[in-house]
């Protein structure tokens, strides 16, 4: 198998899988309540995940970590009791072209409860944002500017720090969606002076079901709890609650306990081995697989630019992207084709979709030519 889906996913390193074995095999607790030893060492490994989170982002406190299910329910949150609490009738949201559903879809559904309006970033036949057009979006209305890091269906980056410069000088807030950049670029949330950040445990080696939401702490203080339960509270009675300090305050119930703990080894293997390295390597894979590509006359890459992660997506002339990846899986070879949950992207691109081939630190240049001797033949069989 040539697992090229690293985009959608990553596989997991050994010390990933004997975290959550070891979890479950010697220390199973409940976190955070109990006074047994059990209790004690699962709450121990689970905070110190919290705090690999925090020297990973370079946030200022360990306090601003918020563990949720995943980059689609962090954005969720900070729609949701962020927008509730501060968006009014009239305020704009300003979105770009390159987004993910899960974050369009979330500020649609709080816009239209609140009265605000979406207003959206163009981007050229590249795939870049259209910095000119973006400051024109920019108004005194305008309260939250929510925007992808790097593509996961082109892998272009976009220039958050200017972004977030600008949208600053017109007092909103910002928005980070780190999915497909935690893992590659070098991320200082406090550089950046983003206001949220958020990510996924499972593009970063990392088991599933763990995300992450950063947000600086005067905002997390500011906003109400997103569900209620155990754990959120610091009193409870019939006729009133109060609610838990950060981090707390937005973690109800029993957290993902043994994958939480998990995400440290993933976070090890990467500052182990060391970022810029890994960046490196991808950096080559890229410029290989690209160039290789090239070679296709048929094959047109969409976010052909030079700062982008390692992602390479394309269309072929003739070929549709199901029938592509379906051949190319039964010779064993693991690609992401389709919309990418991207389908506006992919309406301003002019496509239904593309096939998607995305580098991790385990990938090969062999891989890579596996990959190619693969389409050539898959594409002499679909013509």
């Amino acid at each position: 198998m040539v697992y090229f889906d690293n985009a959608a996913t990553s596989q997991k390193p050994t010390a990933v899988i004997e975290a959550l074995t070891h979890y479950y095999s010697h220390y199973n607790s409940n976190i955070h309540r109990g006074l047994h030893t059990l209790a004690d060492e699962a709450t121990a490994a689970f905070e110190a995940s919290r705090v690999a989170v925090q020297q990973f982002i370079h946030a200022e406190n360990h306090e601003e970590i918020i563990f949720t299910k995943g980059t689609t329910e962090s954005i969720n949150l900070i729609a949701h009791s962020w927008g509730n609490t501060f968006l009014q009738q009239g305020d704009e949201i300003i979105i770009s072209s390159l987004e993910h559903h899960a974050n369009i879809v979330p500020w649609q559904l709080i816009a239209e409860k609140k009265g605000a309006a979406i207003k959206v970033i163009p981007i050229d036949a590249k795939g870049r944002i259209d910095m000119n057009a973006f400051q024109q979006l920019l108004s005194p209305k305008t309260k939250m500017v929510a925007v992808v890091h790097a593509s996961n269906a082109l892998g272009v980056i976009n220039p958050v720090e200017e972004i977030i410069r600008l949208s600053h000088q017109q007092g909103a807030m910002v928005l980070i969606d780190g999915a497909q950049s935690a893992v590659h670029l070098d991320i200082d949330v406090q550089a950046l002076d983003c206001d949220f950040f958020v990510f996924s445990g499972h593009k970063i080696y990392g088991p599933t079901g763990v995300g992450i939401l950063y947000g600086k702490k005067e905002l997390l203080e500011a906003m109400p709890p997103y569900q209620g339960g155990g754990e959120m509270i610091k009193e409870v009675s019939f006729e009133k609650s109060t609610f838990n300090e950060l981090p707390f305050k937005f973690e109800a119930g029993t957290p993902n306990i043994a994958d939480v703990i998990a995400l440290k080894s993933g976070i090890d293997f990467i500052q182990n081995i060391g970022k810029s390295e890994i960046r490196k390597h991808e950096d080559e894979l890229l410029e290989y697989a690209t160039a290789k590509l090239k070679d296709i006359p048929e094959l047109h890459i969409k976010g052909d630019v030079q700062h982008k992660v390692s992602v390479v997506s394309f269309v072929i002339d003739g070929v549709h992207p199901q029938d592509l990846a379906i051949l190319l899986d039964n010779q064993g070879i693991a690609v992401r084709t389709g919309h990418h949950c991207a389908q506006p992207l992919m309406k301003c691109l002019g496509v239904v979709g593309t096939t998607r081939v995305s580098f991790a630190a385990y990938n090969t240049k062999e891989e890579i030519d596996i990959l190619i001797t693969a389409l050539n033949k898959s594409i002499k069989m679909l013509k």
